[in-house]
């Protein structure tokens, strides 16, 4: 039997061994090395303008490229009391040419081989050199909390160009966090634009992007990875991406600066897959594809975005179906869509995600009555019912965007509500679009007769003119209330949903004054406003109405009106002087717009 010793001896091991330290030099490729190696972190204090160094990031497809870069100097108390930045400019034949790469937001910082920092901030626009910002290592991995930074939103480190101006300061020589790419998959441009404003106000650089398929190994990330944050997935997707400073176990730490700066946060995390960077003397910007759910975002703060890998939390379900008749028929589609809980993001995701899934639809098509119906699940409360119908107009507007308007501030009056946490169970929408553009206008009104007796039933009549058509009259009844004292002159009011809400309900109802004290009389107040699509008929008595909280008390006599106005809540009593007595409807299936007030003499 051979020994070791003697294998040793043989005079091919040498050549054997030097094949594979070849073999193994080929395998440890960047990203292998990044990931074996637990570097040394550098204290900011020992940084110097002159050092050299070097960071990792993706350009193209998985492979982990180096690039490097030279200290200019430290900026003290930066982005706060204690929060300073590092000032580089990058260096190298790929990072001349891209500049400073959205996406590339913490990309880990080496200097004298040591972990410094991650890269985060761009300096300016349109410059000649790739000046960057890198924040110390020590709080990209302990991330200061959102009470340690007096409760800041997310930095704006430049200047708006009309502000610029205002100021004296020349435009685009400021440091600015490095936009963090908002990839959407399966939104066209037209939706985007619609939304324009509000995405750049939160910070971020739209691009369209793909998905790609989950792999065993996405779960294994080493720094200069790419990853992000699912803000929607399903049948359309909402991606966030940057690049991974460090992965400590579990804990992976990315971005360099924050998303938000939202604090505390559940939101999955997710792999990104680079396919190419786009250079632009603008602002270039990697192209990529989202891969499958890899974690929990926890933590979005001044300094760094913080997750760990496992399971992702809990979204909401959002089921939207589209039924487009005509034609001789009628045609179904039904979209799925999966959204972040949380109250900043959830009302504008689904705003965005409805207009697409509606208007990005091959049965949808321009110039159609849409009416709308679905619900809001919601835990331990009662579910949130919608109904509207949404008429073209003849504007340049999509028609489909009123009903993304109106889905984004129901959540919006849900998720802003100063009761308790709404949690969101599942969405479903139902959309049905009829040819034509049906919606119609008051012109006239009139009662049968100028008087009536206490207890009797009017006929009310209303001239309605139709969106190119014929007037037509529609008729309907009010009764007079068998109490009301003879002599009185009461009001009927013959308008709209809109309207006749206000009337009845006064400015609680708007959400100044009075209003509701709970999540549960939020949501009556909601399912109790009044449709869009029908004429309404309201008689008005001339007796004061107690608006408390959620309840509407007609007819409240002066005295008990005097002892309640002293609640120890005047916020959430209002008093009105009229009562609305009797209501009556008629379903149009168009929305209805104007108003005719008449008079009624009691005898």
């Amino acid at each position: 039997m051979r020994t070791a010793r003697s294998y040793l001896s043989n005079p091919r091991a040498p050549l054997l061994f030097a094949f594979l330290a070849f073999f193994a030099a080929l395998c440890l490729t960047p990203a292998v090395l990044v990931a074996q190696q637990s570097p040394e972190i550098l204290p900011l204090s020992q940084v110097r303008p002159g050092m050299q160094g070097y960071a990792y990031t993706i350009f193209a497809g998985d492979q982990i490229e180096k690039f490097d870069l030279e200290v200019i100097g430290v900026l003290d108390n930066f982005l706060g009391p204690k929060q300073s930045i590092i000032l580089v400019q990058l260096k190298g034949p790929k990072v001349e040419h891209t500049g400073v790469v959205a996406g590339m937001s913490g990309s880990p910082v080496y200097l004298d081989g040591k972990l410094a920092g991650a890269l985060s901030l761009k300096l300016g626009v349109f410059t000649k050199e790739p000046i960057a910002g890198v924040t110390p290592i020590q709080d990209v991995l302990n991330p200061p909390s959102q009470l340690a930074v007096g409760q800041v939103t997310a930095p704006e480190f430049g200047l708006p160009s009309e502000a610029s101006t205002r100021s004296g300061l020349p435009s685009g020589v400021a440091l600015e966090p490095i936009e963090t790419p908002l990839v959407f998959s399966g939104f066209q441009p037209a939706t985007l634009q619609q939304f324009a404003n509000q995405i750049q106000g939160y910070g971020f650089v739209a691009a369209q992007g793909g998905t790609a398929s989950s792999r065993p190994e996405d779960t294994h990330l080493v720094a200069g990875d790419m990853a992000g944050m699912v803000l929607v997935q399903g049948d359309a997707s909402i991606n966030s991406a940057c690049t991974v400073t460090a992965v400590q176990a579990d804990r992976v730490i990315l971005c360099g600066h924050p998303f938000l700066n939202l604090g505390d946060v559940q939101i999955p995390m997710a792999r990104s897959r680079v396919l190419t960077t786009l250079s632009s003397e603008l602002a270039s910007t990697k192209i990529v594809n989202v891969a499958g759910s890899i974690g929990t975002i926890t933590s979005d703060h001044l300094t760094a975005v913080t997750g760990n890998l496992g399971p992702p939390p809990a979204m909401i379900p959002l089921d939207l179906t589209l039924l487009a008749s005509g034609g001789g028929g009628s045609r179904q589609k039904t979209l799925h869509f999966e959204l972040v809980n949380h109250p900043k993001l959830t009302p504008l995701l689904v705003a965005i995600t409805t207009f697409s899934g509606l208007t990005q639809n091959s049965l949808y098509g321009e110039g159609t009555t849409l009416h709308l119906t679905g619900e809001i699940r919601l835990r331990g409360h009662a579910p949130v019912q919608i109904e509207n119908t949404f008429a073209p107009g003849d504007t340049l507007s999509p028609d489909g965007l009123p009903i993304a308007l109106t889905m984004q501030s129901v959540f919006t009056r849900l998720f802003a509500n100063t009761f308790e946490p709404a949690k969101v169970d599942a969405v479903s929408l139902r959309i049905e679009s009829v040819p034509g553009r049906k919606s119609f206008t008051i012109e006239s009104a009139w009662l049968e007769k100028g008087e009536a007796s206490p207890g009797e039933t009017l006929r009310v009549r209303v001239l309605l003119r139709p969106y190119r058509g014929a007037a037509r009259v529609e008729e309907t009844t009010v009764r007079v209330p068998e109490q009301i004292a003879r002599g009185t002159t009461l009001r009927v009011l013959v308008s709209d949903a809109d309207l006749l809400n206000r009337a009845s309900r006064g400015f609680a109802f708007s959400g100044a004054g009075g209003g509701p004290t709970g999540l549960d009389q939020l949501i009556s107040l909601l399912n109790r406003e009044r449709r869009n699509d029908r004429l309404y008929v309201g008689l008005f008595v001339p007796a004061p109405t107690l608006l408390w909280d959620d309840k509407e008390l007609p007819n409240i006599p002066l005295s008990q009106i005097n002892v309640v106005d002293g609640h120890p809540a005047p916020g959430s009593v209002q008093v009105l002087r009229e009562s609305l007595a009797s209501e009556a409807s008629i379903p149009l299936g168009g929305p209805v717009s104007g108003v005719i007030y008449l008079n009624l003499q009691i005898r």
